[in-house]
């Protein structure tokens, strides 16, 4: 069960033929997944087969709570997939977050760690002994070995299985969560009542639009705890951040947020607190790469402006003609950099 992040053709045309399989012939059954036992984040005690893995599409990756890198955002991508899916979570999908760290992540803690997140119905927290854990892990291709050189501990893999019909494969945990969603969703079982159809030439696919470096970086790495200018979410919202956090601070704590609240900073402590002590992440993003998210948050702009006249904007309240008429808020998506 070895398997490259991205799953070649060769390879999914590969696990399309398993899936004709019943489970009950199938080598990735029960003679293979230890049923091992595991305790819930409430408490409960299950069986790693029986009760998690039979009968199942899943959704599995490795964590712990106090990680400083990629856990939470890990767990934030997940929290997204899982909108995508709507209430197929818990009906006929069913996301397994395991710690690796089951001494210090206690069910209580577990408890509150998947509150922070929004896990909803369906997605379970799961600790127990360290050494079925590490069986675990091993058997389904997501251990890691001890290296001092990553301070993670792990490897960001999310493995997506259909226990019925012996359907698995492995990608990054930090994936696009829309298409983590339509590997979860469709694909598994794409082979049931699959329609013949056309193939297009590459001639008539769409122009990409690729987005500017700050833009990618922010939907890529930010956006599972962010918006701009469309509410608080995991954490705050980022609109008109620029103007209100010191640039050498905003740099240095996108940089290296865990040492920032290391040092006890009180800023970054009061989000901390506020935010129900979620960790932000250590991306390991450069000089270049911050630089980079910065100019593109510096460039989302709140303006205010007139309902009769939309053209008279400004960037606070009552400070241009507007007929006496109370200025309303509008989110300008994108404005010069000289704004």
């Amino acid at each position: 069960m070895q398997h490259k992040n991205r799953m070649t053709i060769v390879t999914v045309a590969a696990l399309w033929t398993v899936a004709a399989s019943a489970a009950s012939t199938s080598r990735w059954g029960a003679d293979y997944f230890p049923n091992v036992p595991l305790t819930t984040q409430d408490g409960k005690t299950v069986r790693f087969y029986d009760d998690l893995l039979k009968g199942k599409t899943v959704a599995i990756y490795l964590m712990y709570t106090t990680c400083q890198y990629s856990c939470p955002l890990e767990t934030a991508r997940l929290a997204q997939v899982q909108r995508y899916l709507g209430d197929r979570v818990g009906k006929d999908i069913f996301f397994y977050s395991i710690s690796i760290d089951p001494k210090h992540d206690t069910p209580e803690v577990l408890k509150a760690y998947a509150e922070q997140y929004h896990a909803g119905h369906g997605w379970t927290f799961l600790t127990g002994k360290p050494t079925d854990i590490e069986l675990i892990s091993k058997k389904l291709g997501l251990y890691s070995e001890p290296d001092p050189s990553n301070k993670d501990g792990h490897t960001a893999s999310l493995l997506i299985g259909d226990e019925p019909t012996g359907q698995w494969m492995r990608n990054s945990a930090l994936d696009n969560p829309r298409f983590l969603s339509m590997m979860i969703g469709d694909l598994l079982n794409s082979w049931k009542g699959r329609k013949q159809t056309e193939v297009k030439s590459y001639a008539e696919a769409p122009k990409l639009d690729i987005p500017e470096k700050g833009h990618y970086l922010f939907a890529t790495q930010c956006a599972a705890c962010h918006t701009i200018g469309h509410g608080e979410s995991v954490g705050p919202d980022l609109l008109g951040v620029t103007s209100v956090r010191d640039a050498a601070w905003l740099a240095r704590f996108i940089a290296a947020p865990n040492d920032v609240l290391a040092e006890k900073d009180p800023l970054a402590t009061a989000l901390f607190k506020k935010y129900r002590q979620v960790r932000m992440p250590n991306l390991r993003l450069g000089k270049d790469d911050v630089d980079a998210l910065i100019a593109y948050l510096g460039r989302k702009v709140l303006y205010y402006a007139c309902p009769m006249h939309p053209e008279t904007r400004s960037e606070k309240p009552g400070t241009a003609p507007c007929c006496g008429m109370h200025y309303e808020p509008v989110f300008a998506a994108s404005e010069p950099a000289s704004h």
